[in-house]
Order: structure tokens, then sequence, then C-alpha cells
């Protein structure tokens, strides 16, 4: 695990930080959506992790009926201030997911602005949840902030394709396209962009997974993984807190993070799978199965190679 040197001018001391990730994100009372389903694999893997709930609700929308709270990007501000005050908003890591109105997204930006003031090092690593499968799920005003405000300060993007395609303003029906949607979003400055995952009319029982670096050495990489025959939710809530932790423990080794973060997530949704054979379509018996996977998080067996695409095979 990398240690960080912050330089705390207040002080006039140097201190030793160890990773410590700050995560924004929806929460579920029951079930593994945003937070429930990053914060456990992020902490299993070792890392201290402080998380503010972007939403608050009973479970996520693909029940019947759905309760609880939304907090305001005041109260965002209210919670950070608090941390200032207490000299406690020191991370190495900043992690967003969803976010539910555009002014909420630009207090994002203001957050980001002070962590990076606080830790000129610091890593955002972004799932810009707008939708997937052709269809919008947030209010379309967040797009723009997005593409003026988020991408210029990401670090790591993990887009899924439908969100790839709303951000580049591209539409994508071949591994070419994906490329030059790709370049599109590095040319905003992006380190790295991790396609998360991608269904194509010439692979339609495989999904494909994209990735990209610019970072020290530049490689693109691509894996195709089966389709397992189910829907899951929180899928990309916790490919994103896997891939913060597998780049972070790797060095920016984006091959060994893509295939550890694929090992882990498979192994998680294959075990769901198994569980919900035979019952009925309930969205509850495809709640993913964290905990029971806690051993495959830890120590992912990789059985899919990322093919590099362009570029030298990382070490």
């Amino acid at each position: 695990m990398k240690l960080v040197l912050i330089l705390n001018l207040d002080v006039g001391v140097t201190n030793t930080m160890e990773p410590r990730i700050l995560s924004v994100q929806s929460h579920v009372v029951s079930g593994y959506v945003g937070n429930k389903s990053a914060v456990f694999p992020m902490q299993l893997l070792g890392y201290d992790v402080d998380y503010i709930n972007s939403v608050q609700f009973s479970n996520h929308t693909g029940y019947k009926s759905m309760k609880g709270q939304v907090i305001t990007e005041k109260e965002l501000r209210e919670l950070i201030d608090g941390l200032k005050d207490n000299n406690i908003d020191q991370y190495t890591h900043l992690l967003t997911g969803y976010i539910g109105s555009p002014k909420f997204l630009k207090e994002i930006v203001a957050l980001y602005k002070h962590l990076k003031s606080v830790n000129p090092n610091l890593v955002y690593v972004c799932d810009p949840v707008m939708g997937d499968n052709g269809h919008m799920y947030v209010p379309k005003e967040l797009l723009p902030v997005y593409k003026e405000a988020i991408l210029p300060i990401a670090t790591i993007l993990v887009p899924n394709l439908y969100e790839t395609q709303l951000l580049t303003d591209m539409k994508i029906e071949s591994e070419n396209d994906v490329w030059e949607a790709i370049n599109v979003l590095h040319g905003n400055g992006i380190e790295t962009v991790c396609v998360s995952s991608a269904e194509l009319p010439a692979t339609r029982n495989e999904l494909l997974v994209f990735g990209s670096c610019r970072k020290g050495t530049p490689v693109k990489l691509k894996m195709q993984i089966p389709k397992i025959p189910a829907v899951f939710t929180g899928t990309g809530d916790l490919f994103s807190a896997l891939m913060l932790c597998f780049m972070e423990q790797s060095g920016s080794d984006l091959k060994k993070s893509i295939e550890k973060t694929v090992a882990a997530l498979q192994a998680v949704l294959q075990r769901t799978y198994e569980y919900a054979k035979g019952k009925d379509a309930s969205p509850r018996h495809v709640e993913l199965k964290l905990i029971q996977s806690r051993e495959d998080i830890l120590h992912p067996e990789v059985v899919y190679k990322a093919t590099i695409v362009a570029g030298p095979v990382l070490s």
C-alpha cells in the first residue's frame, strides 16, 4: 500500500498519510447499490473509507416502491465544513457515483478543488452514473455539468457504454467507435478511461471491457467476458470501487487492475446468479452476494485476461 506525503502548511510539518478514500454516492437500507456496494469491498481490501450518501433510500428503484431522502448541496457543504473545522479533510482518493441534481454535482467540483488544495496528489475516480441501455435515469441537466466541469478534473473515469456515448456525443457501434470515444475523453485531460461494460452488435453473447491509460507508458486494452443471463444492480458501483483499489495496489498497472476487477466482479455475479436460480423474479433475489464473496474480493482468481490493443504489456 502506497504512502502519500502531505505538507501541512498550517503547522509546518510533513505528514505521512496512508490511502484514505472519500466516497460520495447513493445509499440504500436494504440491498447493494451505491455506497452499500462500494464501501465494504474497499474496506475489505484494507482502505479507510469515509462516505457521504447523496441519497438515502429504503431500496433501489427496481422494487415496486421506494422511500427515503435526498441530501442537498447545502447539506453536503455543511458536512465538508465540519471536516475542515476539525482538520480531518485529508484524503488521497475521491470516489463519486450517483448524483441526482446539477447543483449537487457542481458542489462536488468545489469539494474536489478543496481536497486537491489539501493534497495535490488527490486521485479522483468518477463513475458518471446517468443511465444505461439507451435511457437516462437522472435529469438531463446533469450531462453538461459532467462534460464541462467533471471531465476536466477526473483522474479515472469509469462510464458504461451508454454514458460514454452521452459524454462524447458519439454513436458507438463498433470497437473503433469505442476507441475514438475514449480518445475524446482523454482529450478532456482524463488520465485513465475504463468503459466498464459494452455490448456491441458483433459480440451479442459477450460483454466487453475497454481500458486506456495515458499515464507513464500509454496502453490500451480490452477484455471479453461471457454474459451472465440475469440483470443485476450495483455492478457499476462495485466495478469503480474495485478499480480504485486495484489501481492503487498495483501502482496504476491498468492491465492487472482490470483483470482483478473483472475477476472479483464476475465471482460476485456468478454467486448471485447461482443463488437466484429457481427462485421467483423478485429483485431481492438478485441483490449482490457481497458478503458471501469476500474471499473472491480479497483474492480474485483471474480467469479472463486483458488483451493489449496498443502499447507494450505492463509488467
